[in-house]
């Protein structure tokens, strides 16, 4: 998986490309504990992401759970299909904000 990472101002966007599952999942949870200070809103670009395991789900709830926790705002945005479906599945689409 590859993680491009884009800040402006105090939103912290991050493009994952690839498969995030239980080898990559690490990964993007080092990613984002190191680069949440100052980021009052966190966006998840998953328009290149092909493939979504349970071990992605987990950091992706951890993600939204810490943002919580300093009162700021995870989107995940550009979601396709099969990772859309994923999302249903499981429920995180009633737990995520999720844009177009």
């Amino acid at each position: 998986m590859n993680i491009q990472k884009h800040v402006d101002g105090q939103t912290l966007t991050l493009a994952l490309k690839g498969r995030l599952d239980t080898t990559t999942a690490p990964q993007l949870e080092q990613e984002v504990r190191a680069s949440l200070d100052n980021v009052t809103k966190l966006v998840m670009d998953l328009a290149e992401l092909d493939y979504l395991s349970s071990a992605g789900l987990r950091v992706l709830l951890s993600a939204q759970k810490q943002m919580n926790r300093k009162k700021g705002r995870m989107v995940v945005c550009h979601v396709c299909e099969p990772v859309m479906e994923v999302f249903d599945m499981t429920g995180f689409s009633d737990i995520l904000t999720i844009e177009e």
